[in-house]
């Protein structure tokens, strides 16, 4: 959410952001809502004041038929103010659904596109296999090293449904173990939040009401969402942060649902596109200082960059062009890792920077070195998720006996085994 003074103060801005992002929203009828909303809250608060003078003079009133006079006046003034109050809340349901659908300002260095076809490749890094056999995908290779099981997955969870067995479930333990030691050297605290949550902290971090159709909802109407950035975010929700604590880095680790609304003739076998799966996640916090979000937005980026490095995995980074960043972002990389069999990079990181877009909603504050209360920044950058980095990883690292070559920075985690075999 945008200041509305800034709002009112640059609508060219708020127009052209969201033509850039693609994004159908009016902001003259915001303005006039806006309007309304300031005539009826300047009503209100000079009905306010005289209903106070009226009350506080009753008390003073020593004649008992002018007091009962007063009194009887403040009678329809109760009322009025009662009206008055009612018909600002009405217009404020109004102001703040329009306000929720105003678009964050995207960065003059993001590409100008209105979808992903306009993102730029930024970096390519590492070789591409060759091998000297047919390359298999990885379902059959998991299949019969039996480290998944898809039939019987889909048997019992349904579309996108899977088991991950034996060394399928150890690869995941290591990489996560991996990731934890990888991170926490970094700087990042471990977390293990909720997954379901309330809906104020998907609201606050821009996923409802736009992305709704996307989330598991629950009898209770609590959600359980698709990244641990949401409750991580609502972990600070309404507290003013000491300014010493900032930049606040955190790692969250936790299972992560989505329906994939939408999606579905995408993607539908194998491990790139599932319901149900775990990630780790970077969120940070930081003062409100472009400088700041920007460099900050380097470094979560360049983490997991160089996370996939140690790996051995190639990969692209794409500069995500305005039409494909979405309402909240400023601006955006992408990550995506080869995948050998498609003959073709599939993402596995996003990283965003958000201003205090997040955190305006969330009244998420700190006091600055003169003690006056500001809005904090917000960031967050996909660690690592499991089990979709499987896909490149395996496909790219298999030899061919059928086996998997297990990376070098995963084998401490692995007892020093060197392969994946039957």
């Amino acid at each position: 959410m945008l200041d509305i003074k800034f709002i009112k103060e640059n609508p060219d801005i708020i127009k052209e952001a969201a033509q850039k992002k693609n994004i159908s929203f009016n902001l003259d009828e915001l303005l006039v809502v806006e309007e309304k909303r300031r005539e009826a809250q300047a009503h209100f608060e000079s009905l306010r004041t005289e209903q106070n003078v009226l009350s506080d003079k009753i008390p003073q009133t020593a004649d008992a038929d002018e007091r009962a006079k007063l009194i009887e006046d403040l009678k329809p003034l109760k009322e009025k103010v009662q009206r008055a109050e009612e018909a600002i809340r009405v217009i404020m349901k109004e102001w703040q659904t329009l306000m929720l659908q105003v678009p964050n300002i995207p960065d003059m260095s993001a590409p100008v596109g209105p979808d992903e076809s306009a993102n730029v490749v930024q970096k390519t890094w590492g070789d591409k296999p060759v091998f000297d056999f047919t390359p298999k995908d990885h379902i059959d290779i998991m299949t019969a090293l039996d480290m998944a099981d898809f039939e019987r997955g889909v048997k019992v969870h349904g579309f996108r449904g899977y088991f991950l067995k034996g060394e399928g479930v150890k690869l995941c333990f290591a990489i996560w173990n991996y990731a934890l030691d990888f991170w926490t050297q970094r700087g990042f605290n471990p977390i293990m939040p909720p997954i379901n949550t309330k809906r104020e902290p998907l609201m606050g971090c821009g996923f409802i009401p736009q992305g709704e159709a996307d989330i598991y909802k629950a009898q209770d109407d609590s959600y359980f969402v698709g990244t641990s950035e949401v409750p991580l975010m609502g972990m600070y929700m309404d507290e003013v942060l000491p300014k010493e604590q900032l930049p606040v880095k955190m790692l969250g680790f936790s299972p992560c649902y989505r329906l994939e609304a939408g999606s579905h003739n995408k993607d539908i076998k194998g491990l790139i596109r599932v319901h149900e799966f775990y990630k780790m996640e970077q969120v940070v916090l930081c003062e409100a200082s472009h400088e700041e979000s920007v460099r900050l937005h380097e470094e979560i980026n360049t983490n997991t960059e160089q996370f996939i490095e140690s790996l051995g995995i190639p990969y692209e980074t794409m500069v995500n062009a305005t039409g494909d960043m979405g309402l909240s972002k400023v601006k955006m990389y992408d990550i995506n890792l080869w995948v050998p069999k498609e003959e073709t990079y599939r993402e596995i990181s996003s990283a965003s920077y958000f201003h205090d877009f997040q955190t305006r909603r969330l009244g998420i504050r700190y006091k600055d070195a003169d003690g006056k209360l500001r809005y904090a920044h917000s960031l967050n950058c996909t660690a690592i998720p499991t089990p979709r980095i499987l896909v490149s990883l395996i496909e790219n690292f298999q030899q061919a006996d059928g086996t998997i070559l297990i990376p070098q920075a995963l084998r401490p985690y692995m007892n020093n085994k060197e392969y994946i075999g039957k």
